[in-house]
């Protein structure tokens, strides 16, 4: 094998592979072999870096030189300047928003400063799709190690003393989980990985899979040998294409090398993995739902008990585990329990893969100790709010969290701490609002998501849902009285009180979380018929400013109903029983003579 001087690491996740990162692959090797280098230095695609928004990504090592937003056409540059020559490509480093200096080694940049990566460890380190990359940096090791050393229960019992909880939502805890499967005897048990990720703007599981799919497939197999299963599942949504193909190069890979299959590492134990495919419902997500699914059946949830650990897919005893919950196990069996259960707070250990997006100046997948508050995953890891606007809202937990305000900013972020502001966990997504969010919307946002993923099976969910909506959307047309806030918080709380699943139970929680929090911007609506953030646009009206008007004519021209007049170079008028509140109008404006009142 050959012995390389350097390697240039390209991101390959499905974000920079959007914005022609494979293109600056080809391009590095191109310049490589036209300066007679392509034998000393190695380009190598991995997984996401997890900086999205500076993305595409380019890491050189060993110098750690991290450039940023590279384009297919800077290769050529990086190559002639930073290799050959040795200087740094300036106008490629990473610019720190508050020094507005050059920044060129990942380490000293406030978004990674604060994260400790665990279930992301490998991403952006290692080429997915190369098995001997992943064993270099400690790939199945854990599962040799729970093969020669620990019988089963001893595996059990290590997950259980980390504090690990299950990273799909629920925070049920991983050894109990375990424990309760490898109970239960069968003559076949199965162990199902869940990488049906539904969460709108949720891509952690989807980053792992496609930068470190070996970490999976191990941590299945520990499982399956602590709980006495052979086979292994893995439900992901056909959405992922990358994600699915790297698997499946890994899960082939591991079977050459006799990582699965029969007699794995001469230990006379058998465990193999095959993927099944979701259509992109997120009620399957629920793990009930996601079992009727791959049985063939409606992916519809069923009442627990009994738990799919006792009666699981086709009846038999089954664990379901969530793939950042799995991205955990390898590494917990090679440092241990003690050292996993340093990190986090008492009751939730370890750390927490996020997606951070929305308006903040910092989008990206980011992995931190648990306990960290808010405020500095926002502020310092998440570089502020974008075009120094005021922070409002941050929702946490997807469709099934609640939106929390300034007031929450220090809450330390943990399962309980989150529940007791009023919103969730949940599998991971963060979504930052500023003030030109309207809250109202928000909510309805969401509701007409679960309304459209709602499986219909109970009557809280298929119908209190569509009720909740409408309510929202009469108030964000300015027709809702007070009477309507009641109703909408009474029946709230009793669908979280009586729907069947997950999803429906948590479907409330931007609606509750909003009221709470914002019952001024509702009360707004209602009674002043005024969206403060200027989003409802029954709620709004257009009009010009004849001081600042100097009749450009621009905002007619542009005007797609003609509902603006005047004469040019004399102050124009809007007709407000035409415009329909596009807001061409004020984008084309250069004097600010338009405004929303």
């Amino acid at each position: 094998m050959a012995k390389y001087k350097m390697h240039v690491l390209v991101c390959g996740g499905t974000g920079c592979k959007a914005s022609q990162s494979a293109q600056i692959v080809e391009n590095l090797k191109a310049a490589l072999a036209d300066n007679g280098l392509q034998d000393e230095v190695q380009v190598v695609t991995t997984g996401c870096f997890g900086f999205c928004e500076k993305g595409p990504i380019v890491k050189m090592m060993p110098d750690n030189t991290f450039y940023t937003q590279v384009k297919p056409e800077d290769a050529r540059t990086i190559v002639e300047e930073h290799i050959i020559k040795g200087r740094k490509v300036t106008n490629l480093l990473y610019t720190d928003p508050e020094t507005n200096e050059h920044v060129s080694d990942s380490k000293h940049m406030g978004f990674y400063k604060k994260q400790i990566r665990i279930a992301l460890r490998n991403c952006g380190f290692i080429d997915p799709e190369n098995i001997e990359e992943s064993i270099s940096r400690g790939g199945y090791e854990a599962l040799g190690k729970c093969l020669t050393e620990m019988k089963p229960e001893d595996v059990i019992q290590e997950i259980k003393l980390s504090g690990l909880r299950g990273r799909g939502g629920g925070g049920f805890p991983t050894g109990v989980k375990w424990e309760i499967a490898s109970k239960n005897h069968a003559d076949q048990k199965y162990v199902v990985c869940n990488a049906d990720e539904g969460d709108p703007g949720a891509f952690m599981d989807r980053s792992i899979m496609e930068g470190d799919p070996h970490c999976i497939i191990e941590a299945m197999a520990i499982c399956g040998y602590a709980i006495g299963a052979t086979k292994g599942l893995v439900y992901i949504r056909a959405e992922y294409p990358l994600a699915i193909d790297r698997l499946q190069i890994a899960i082939k890979q591991a079977r050459e090398y006799g990582l699965l299959g029969q007699n794995i590492m001469g230990s006379g134990f058998d465990f193999d993995i095959e993927l099944r495919y979701g259509a992109g419902a997120f009620v399957c997500g629920e793990e009930t739902a996601l079992i009727h699914s791959m049985e063939g059946q409606r992916g519809e949830p069923t009442f627990k008990p009994p738990f799919p650990a006792v009666s699981g897919y086709l009846g038999k005893p089954t664990n379901v585990n969530n793939v950042e919950t799995f991205a955990n196990i390898p590494v917990i069996i090679t440092k241990g329990a003690e050292w996993f259960n340093k990190i986090g707070t008492e009751k939730s250990k370890g750390t927490k893969v996020f997606a951070l997006a929305g308006q903040i100046n910092n989008v990206g997948l980011i992995e931190v100790p648990m306990g960290i508050t808010l405020r500095e995953v926002i502020y310092e890891i998440g570089g502020g709010i974008k075009d120094g606007k005021e922070f409002k809202a941050v929702q946490t937990g997807g469709p099934s969290g609640g939106c929390l305000t300034k007031k929450h900013l220090d809450t330390p972020i943990d399962y309980d701490n989150l529940i007791a502001a009023g919103s969730m966990m949940g599998s991971g997504g963060m979504v930052v609002m500023d003030e030109t969010s309207c809250m109202v919307s928000i909510a309805k946002f969401y509701l007409e998501f679960t309304c459209e993923e709602s499986c219909g099976k109970c009557t809280p969910c298929r119908v209190g849902n569509k009720r909740l909506c409408e309510m929202l959307t009469k108030i964000s047309k300015g027709n809702g009285t007070m009477e309507d806030l009641y109703e909408l918080r009474n029946l709230a709380a009793v669908i979280k009180d009586t729907a069947l699943c997950g999803l429906g139970q948590t479907s409330p929680n931007p609606v509750l979380s909003t009221l709470d929090n914002f019952w001024d911007e509702y009360v707004e609506h209602v009674v002043d018929k005024k969206c403060r953030a200027g989003v409802c646009k029954s709620l709004m009206s257009y009009e010009i400013d004849q001081s600042k008007c100097v009749g450009c004519t621009a905002c007619a021209r542009n005007c797609p109903v003609s509902a603006i007049k005047g004469d040019k170079k004399m102050p124009h008028t809007i007709d407000t029983a035409v415009c329909i509140k596009c807001g061409a109008c004020i984008e084309r404006c250069k004097f600010g003579a338009i405004s929303i009142k």
